[in-house]
């Protein structure tokens, strides 16, 4: 692995671990999955269905996104 490719590799490592502490710390603050506005729930007796499409639609633009910008890093 070059020099280069080892930097970078260090930098990513660096900012997912001060993207996790930060996410500790601002985790009983953030809103749950099941509690974003598109989020679908149906109770009804002893069956509860959760259908979380909202959740899902911000968990794909956040990962898409982080996911770009470590490809970008290694291109």
């Amino acid at each position: 692995m070059p020099a280069s490719d080892f930097g970078k590799a260090l930098i990513v490592i660096g900012v997912i671990i001060v993207l996790a502490g930060v996410l500790f710390l601002l985790w009983p603050h953030l809103p749950l999955p099941g509690r974003l506005p598109g989020d679908l729930s149906f109770h009804k007796g002893n069956l509860r269905v959760f259908i979380p499409i909202a959740t899902s639609i911000v968990l794909s633009l956040i990962l898409t996104v982080v996911i770009n910008v470590v490809l970008r890093l290694f291109k």
